[in-house]
């Protein structure tokens, strides 16, 4: 990954952080790794767990930025979400998947929290 695409990363993970805990979201966790990849945000959202995706880009030439979630990359997320919960003994906490979407470009950036983007099969 070049460095220009891991800062502008960063600076899309900064703006959804800013976002979500404007909307009251309390921020426990950013860039959790786990043996499938990276959870970008987990957060508390009143009794819920969100397990939170970030997608960053420059201009929307490629379309939505919240586009590039894929069922494959969805199912990436469960697994990281699962591997989570189990290993916080979370098994029972309600749970949801959303999405932030990041376009940077002229003018101030456009930030679209997406809640309950998505849901796998085990919710």
């Amino acid at each position: 990954m070049t460095e220009a695409r891991q800062a502008m990363g960063k600076f899309g993970e900064e703006l959804a952080c800013a976002a979500l805990e404007s909307r009251g979201y309390a921020l426990i966790e950013r860039r959790y790794r786990t043996r499938f990849g990276e959870i970008d945000i987990v957060a508390q959202d009143g009794e819920t767990l969100v397990f939170v995706e970030v997608k960053a880009r420059q201009d929307g030439s490629y379309g939505d930025p919240s586009e590039a979630v894929t069922l494959r990359k969805q199912q990436r997320l469960v697994a990281m979400a699962t591997e989570y919960l189990h290993h916080h003994r979370r098994e029972d906490a309600p749970c949801r998947f959303d999405v932030v979407s990041v376009l940077v470009g002229v003018g101030a950036p456009a930030v679209e929290v997406i809640p309950d983007a998505f849901r796998p099969g085990w919710v």
